[in-house]
């Protein structure tokens, strides 16, 4: 006997689209906010409000990145008993699930990025990874399976998962409307502009670190998954937008490594080190994180050089007899000269030659790599460079063997790229010889 089949695992069509929306998660998201944004209309902002509720969002803000994001979904530092509570109570003022649940679905998120096992991947569509995914149903079964046993042994994780809904009705609503009515008096504005549309704007910037973390951005640390690291997205989420750093290194308490990077975050929990509250504070060895980033800029460097023509590769070059290549160089219609054991066909070039055409006229048909480097003229890396372009063949029995074992071989390995191609340093074309040629008795 089969199962039942989950909404989720159907298509949505006209007649069953309400069936496939979470109505109470769409409440909490946007229709609180909604009721929030209509009742501003009626509800002035006074300055001392407006202050606060700043200054709330970004302690509750805290609460999310600092507490369920670092410190409970990836253990990157230690807690005191205090410091804890401060945040499971911080965090649940953001409304954004219990900190069992947020970071469940967050390490599942990192174990599985981009697949069908991420709760919120990328690949289902900015809005969706944004907070489609919460107002649509998921069939709790796809989402990819993860060790929370450290969570469930945290007795702060714990009360704040059974009495989740108190505590968010608690510092969500009712502590940021005491405060503004207490305060200046201004009850109203502190329940809808403290309240409701603070916890609003910081769903939105936490939402933002799983849609535009994971489409706006540079890649420098690897670029097999989406995650991405760009400014803007740091602004908004209080220095979570370095999000490829943080994919490749998660147990790093920070984000942002560099000092002018903002990650107020990471300033926070080195503030609570200093002051006895945090300790352990996990970082990744900078040894490891420059292997990272010089291992992704030499796969883009790779990218860009397999694009460009670098010549038929010497392995593929046909073999000359020195004969034969004088014959074609006299009687065949072409230019031809053989630098360092590779022929070239020049013919193109004769007009073009900075240097005249008669100067470049005189190798033809001879062993021209005296001439080529130094002897004449020592030719720039460039000139190299575009002479590889017009390689035919090699002369058999010639120099090139030594020139190209000289140059391309490492540790008795030739030095390929990603693609397996051979990589030419700058420099070391196999026609250029380490030291100038100082005769020219070939000419």
């Amino acid at each position: 006997m089969t199962g039942k089949v989950h909404i989720a695992d159907t298509p949505v069509t006209r007649y069953n689209w309400h069936k496939h929306v979470n109505w109470l998660n769409t409440f909490f998201i946007l229709g609180i906010p909604l009721y929030g944004c209509i009742q501003a209309f009626w509800v002035p902002l006074r300055l001392n409000t407006a202050i606060w509720a700043i200054l709330y969002y970004f302690f509750t803000g805290l609460g999310i990145t600092a507490g369920y994001h670092r410190l409970w979904a990836h253990s990157s530092y230690s807690a005191t008993l205090p410091l804890r509570i401060w945040l499971a109570a911080a965090g649940g003022g953001s409304a954004q699930g219990s900190i069992r649940w947020w970071a469940r679905d967050h390490r599942a998120h990192h174990r599985y990025t981009d697949t069908d096992k991420d709760p919120y991947s990328v690949r289902k569509g900015l809005l969706y990874s944004h907070f489609g995914w919460m107002v649509m149903k998921q069939n709790p079964k796809r989402i990819g399976r993860t060790d929370i046993s450290d969570l469930n042994e945290d007795p702060v994780v714990v009360w704040q998962h059974r009495n989740y809904i108190k505590v968010v009705f608690t510092m969500g609503l009712v502590f940021p409307m005491l405060v503004a009515g207490l305060g200046w008096g201004d009850w109203w504005g502190g329940f809808i502009y403290a309240g409701i549309l603070r916890i609003f704007f910081v769903q939105q910037a936490t939402f933002c670190v799983n849609s535009l973390a994971h489409w706006l951005g540079d890649q420098p640390f690897d670029d097999r998954n989406s995650p991405r690291d760009h400014v803007f997205t740091a602004l908004a989420t209080l220095g979570e937008g370095y999000h490829n750093f943080h994919h490749e290194f998660p147990s790093d308490y920070r984000n942002a490594i560099e000092w002018h990077q903002y990650d107020p975050t990471k300033w926070s929990i080195w503030v609570w080190k200093q002051l006895g509250l945090a300790y352990s504070l996990k970082q990744f060895r900078a040894n490891e994180i420059e292997k990272g980033r010089i291992q992704q800029l030499q796969k883009k460097v790779d990218q860009k050089r397999s694009q460009l023509d670098w010549g038929i590769s010497l392995d593929q070059l046909p073999i000359m007899e020195w004969d034969d290549y004088e014959d074609q160089a006299k009687s065949g219609g072409r230019a031809l000269v053989v630098i360092a054991g590779i022929v070239h066909d020049v013919t193109d070039f004769v007009k073009d030659h900075p240097g005249g055409k008669a100067m470049i006229s005189s190798g033809i048909g001879k062993d021209a790599t005296a001439m080529f480097n130094g002897g004449i003229y020592y030719h720039s890396n460039a000139a190299h460079n575009l002479l590889s372009t017009m390689r035919i063949g090699v002369i058999r029995g010639g120099s090139e063997v030594e020139i190209w074992r000289h140059n391309q071989v490492e540790g008795n390995k030739y030095i390929r790229n990603e693609s397996g191609q051979h990589i030419t340093r700058a420099g070391e074309q196999v026609t250029k010889t380490p030291t100038p040629i100082p005769t020219a008795d070939t000419a």
